[in-house]
């Protein structure tokens, strides 16, 4: 059949394959990031939530292609449509249409991001069946709505309201400048992050009176592993928002898109970085988390205007973007709202300011010609940030809200202290009985372990075990009376107890283990707890 093509014909084909790999290559990146947002999160918080954080990035993917195919892309993109939302296709049960279904991946690699930002705000203290309905409903309604509003041909940003002529004669550019979504996916994601967290509370310990009390994050090689793997998911992000690679021009405005995002990250990054240094952010000093923060917001920004703007103009969106993030960051401390990741600052702080210098620093903007036109759409483009933001916090309201009447929003009090992997999944990420070897490290260290069935085993000469104790019949020597005390031990056969010495919860003078009371923990016949006040 293929011999029998013209070469017309043959060259369509082609171009039409072309365009659906491009698609189809740039969302399998940006699917990846959904890796980066979740190494990311559970690097940030403390190490006893990271399994539930892990879980939900999961589940977040999992539920967002499911809404999303089954009603989320008919109501960003079915034909017919209105200004307001399309009505057709649900569960893409049309005939496929050149690129539906690679533009389909795409748009639902952009409604999973959209969840994953909402996530990171409501970490360590959300109830996890919140995370489902709200995963749902922003892949399924919310996202997609705001989509079709700026991407659609029918939606009412894109074309003025339905204008006539009034306010836009003649006019052939795009009306609503937001080419990758710095308004679409990063501000609505970041409007209902903000609600979300507001109204689920801050976690435990994170404010004293106006004081903000910080709460050191577990694993910084794990948030930068996640950090790059989100700059290259937003890199593709960018990209692949020309749509197609087969057209004349497509290669340059991927090239111009490429180079953007790399000069505004980098710039974001080292503004970020500096201005932590001088004392913007607290103590001076050279921050990791702030300089990634930094050129997250500087690749979040660049986003509307990433094919518009000269490489001058990513350099200035990214010096602003990073100042954008420290001012957010600091507002929202001030303001109390507890955000562990500052996802809030990345995302609707530099979204924002994306959607405001798109039509300034474009290379027919304000910054070229002061016009009446000009000035007409950034006018527009404020609008639209003014509409997306209004969307996301009343939509989120009533998300939330309903959700906290009914006592389902947020987890206990002791159960947030003890940590969620445990109580939730019953699935540390980090479990103590995971770790050591068996081997005795020297002669001058002592030994103690409990197996599975309850009895304490104790070496022989060459370091295996010889015997083994049932726990209830090991009796604690008393030290003689005027006996001089024993040097302190640290117990590196026991990393439990180890990490207990370290950290100060246990003495460090500590002679045997079997002064302490070992009691098994009924979830888990391999994990025992140390049944002391300091514990």
């Amino acid at each position: 059949m293929a011999a029998n093509l013209t070469t017309v014909q043959a060259l369509a084909v082609l171009q039409k394959n072309s365009d659906q790999l491009f698609l189809v290559v740039t969302g399998l990146f940006v699917f990846f990031m959904q890796a980066g947002f979740g190494f990311r999160e559970a690097g940030s918080v403390r190490s006893k939530n990271t399994t539930n954080i892990l879980v939900r990035t999961m589940l977040n993917v999992f539920i967002s292609g499911i809404a999303y195919w089954a009603i989320g892309y008919a109501f960003a993109y079915g034909t017919p449509s209105n200004f307001f939302l399309g009505h057709s296709n649900f569960f893409l049960s049309l005939p496929v249409v050149d690129v539906t279904h690679a533009r389909w991946f795409f748009q639902f690699t952009l409604a999973a991001t959209c969840v994953s930002i909402v996530s990171g705000a409501l970490s360590e203290r959300v109830e996890f069946a919140a995370c489902l309905v709200y995963a749902m409903l922003i892949a399924g309604f919310l996202y997609p709505v705001v989509s079709h509003w700026a991407w659609d041909p029918t939606g009412w940003l894109r074309t003025g309201a339905g204008d006539a002529g009034l306010v836009f004669p003649n006019f052939s550019r795009r009306l609503f400048q937001d080419f990758a979504g710095s308004g679409v996916v990063h501000m609505t994601g970041g409007a209902i992050a903000l609600v979300g967290a507001i109204m689920v509370g801050r976690r435990i310990g994170r404010f004293e009176g106006r004081r903000a009390v910080r709460i050191p994050e577990h694993n910084v090689p794990l948030v930068s592993l996640g950090t790059f793997m989100m700059f290259l998911g937003l890199l593709a992000f960018n990209v692949g928002a020309q749509g197609a690679i087969s057209r004349s021009g497509d290669g340059e405005a991927v090239s111009v898109i490429t180079v953007n995002t790399v000069i505004s990250a980098s710039m974001g990054g080292l503004v970020a970085m500096l201005l932590k240094r001088v004392g913007i952010l607290g103590k001076p000093n050279w921050t990791y988390l702030t300089a990634a923060n930094g050129a997250l917001t500087g690749m979040v920004s660049i986003a509307a205007g990433c094919n518009e703007v000269y490489t001058w103009g990513a350099l200035v969106i990214g010096t602003v973007a990073g100042l954008t993030y420290c001012i957010w960051s600091r507002l929202l401390q001030a303001l109390r709202i507890d955000d562990p990741v500052d996802t809030i600052a990345v995302h609707l702080g530099g979204g924002f300011w994306g959607l405001v210098a798109a039509p300034i620093l474009s290379r027919n903007g304000i910054i070229q010609e002061v016009s009446t036109m000009n000035l007409k759409l950034f006018g527009w483009n404020l609008a639209g940030a003014v509409a997306i933001f209004g969307w996301g916090v009343v939509t989120a309201v009533v998300i939330f809200g309903i959700m906290k009447c009914f006592g389902a929003l947020r987890v206990d009090g002791e159960v947030e202290m003890q940590g969620l992997d445990i109580p939730k999944h019953d699935e540390p990420a980090y479990p103590q009985d995971g770790y050591g070897h068996g081997w005795r490290q020297g002669s001058d260290r002592k030994y103690a372990g409990v197996n599975n069935d309850g009895y304490v085993t104790s070496p022989g000469q060459d370091g295996f075990v010889t015997s083994a104790v049932p726990l209830s019949k090991i009796a604690v020597p008393e030290k003689p009376r005027g006996a001089a005390p024993l040097a302190p031990v640290i117990y590196d056969d026991v990393p439990y107890i180890r990490e207990m010495q370290v950290s100060g919860r246990a003495p460090r003078d500590l002679r045997d283990p079997r002064d302490m009371v070992l009691s098994r923990d009924p979830r888990d016949s391999a994990t025992y707890y140390v049944n002391q006040p300091y514990f």
